[in-house]
């Protein structure tokens, strides 16, 4: 699908705040409410925006362990990697998990109540044999910075 200014200035707009009102978008993207509309539901069928989302401040409900996790499989085999991630994906404490290039398989940031919660995590992992060879932890001791608004303008070929 290829994007114009007015639907950058929508995606920009409910990345910010996806509780805006029509009106408000309208006057945000520079159309009336019933095209803003239209071009809004496009997006979402689209599969370009993909749901609306509340930012949680969970340390306000209670302490937690931030953790990141770099995990090495021994085997390289899709199947592998494949048990590998189901069960990442079925982790609700790993709250992110990306296939990276390099050195290490997996990066994950995983959150927990403390770090025996995240130790216990661990051994359940391994004993679950799910190919893991190597991992390493490291405790986040500081959110330097956490974005949720991605910078859609500077990502994304000018528009025509």
């Amino acid at each position: 699908m290829k994007l114009d200014a007015i639907d950058l200035r929508i995606l920009e707009a409910v990345q910010e705040n996806g509780r805006i009102t029509k009106l408000a978008l309208a006057e945000k993207a520079g159309l009336s409410p019933t095209p803003c509309w239209l071009r809004l539901r496009k997006l979402e069928k689209a599969g370009i925006i993909t749901g609306y989302h509340a930012r949680v401040a969970v340390r306000r409900i209670a302490p937690v362990a931030s953790v990141m996790m770099e995990v090495t499989l021994a085997n390289h085999r899709q199947a592998d990697f494949d048990r590998f991630e189901r069960a990442i994906a079925a982790t609700p404490e790993i709250v992110s998990c990306w296939s990276v290039g390099g050195g290490v398989d997996y990066i994950l940031r995983i959150m927990t109540a403390d770090i025996d919660a995240y130790q216990r995590l661990v051994d359940s992992l391994l004993d679950r044999e799910l190919g893991i060879d190597r991992y390493f932890t490291y405790i986040v001791t500081k959110t330097v910075k956490e974005e949720t608004v991605l910078p859609l303008a500077a990502l994304l070929p000018a528009p025509e």
